[in-house]
């Protein structure tokens, strides 16, 4: 292929609109088509017909992240370089391109070596959204499996503390908060358990609200973890509990799961406000909501 044939297919797959938009924002960091699609308003197939031009073009490649694909602006090619001059025209000023860069930078948008964005967490950060004061005094994040969890808590919250169930998690958490220019206090589960009832005091509770991410393991919420949060909870505290559907399922009594979620957070000292099941990304999911009881542990328990 000549070097005039290669221009005009750069030429035709960069003019137009939205791909100049999509290269300018794969130019300043890896982006799913998820992320791109939220950026620009604008549906997945759509956003992903774009950029099969853009591919197919040889300006943008793709980057396989675990079971995630995100996309970049090509490097060290012919088409990397003709890109950078077309870029390099643009007015990084210009409102619509502002907008974007900042919408790429808040929550719901790449997080780069943290934990990949995804649909699921997009929903699980609408539930806290809607349900969540927005400027809470002090927030206990338990896991940190959803970006989108800790980056909305950490807007939305005065003081945020989070709970990483590796050293790697923490290190990639640390990461992106720097990038995006938040501050939140990460601290290392001592073990297993990623909560104990000793612990609220040493981590600066009580908290107005605690957040519990269980989606990463496979057991339901252990009656430990869940007393842990009641202590952790202010008075007038609330806690929300992310949790598998399926979790607890290989217990011997047959119970339904959102019966056996409820019944856990009572004997906790819980009274369960809201259970919402959640379907995304091929996962099935309970969202709740809790508040301390008036009365302290329910009778079942205090008995």
């Amino acid at each position: 292929m000549s070097e005039s044939q290669e221009l005009l297919i750069w030429l035709r797959a960069a003019a137009e609109a939205t791909r100049l938009r999509l290269l300018a924002l794969c130019a300043e960091r890896e982006l799913s088509v998820s992320d791109l699609a939220e950026v620009l308003g604008q549906s997945e197939p759509r956003v992903s017909r774009h950029l099969r031009i853009l591919t197919e073009a040889g300006l943008i490649e793709r980057v396989r992240q675990g079971q995630w694909v995100h996309y970049r602006m090509a490097r060290a090619t012919p088409a990397a370089g003709f890109a950078l001059g077309l870029l390099g025209q643009l007015d990084r000023t210009d409102l619509v391109l502002r907008q974007d860069r900042q919408r790429a930078r808040t929550p719901g948008a790449a997080a780069g070596a943290a934990p990949a964005v995804s649909r699921l967490g997009r929903e699980l950060r609408a539930v806290l959204e809607a349900e969540m004061p927005p400027r809470a005094a002090a927030v206990l994040l338990v896991g940190v499996e959803h970006p989108e969890l800790l980056l909305s808590v950490v807007q939305r919250a005065a003081q945020c503390t989070a709970i990483a169930q590796s050293r790697r998690a923490a290190q990639a958490i640390r990461a992106m908060l720097e990038r995006e220019q938040l501050t939140c206090r990460i601290v290392l589960a001592a073990g297993a358990q990623p909560l104990t009832e000793r612990e609220p005091q040493r981590l600066g509770g009580p908290f107005e609200a605690v957040v519990i991410d269980r989606l990463a393991h496979s057991g339901s919420a252990e009656p430990a973890l869940l007393a842990a949060a009641r202590a952790a909870l202010a008075a007038a505290g609330r806690l929300w509990l992310f949790e598998r559907y399926e979790a607890g399922a290989s217990e011997r009594v047959v119970e339904h799961p959102i019966a056996r979620l409820r019944r856990r957070l009572a004997e906790a000292g819980l009274a369960c406000q809201r259970i919402r099941p959640i379907e995304a990304d091929g996962r099935h999911v309970l969202a709740a909501s809790a508040v301390p009881m008036a009365g302290g542990l329910s009778m079942s328990r205090a008995g």
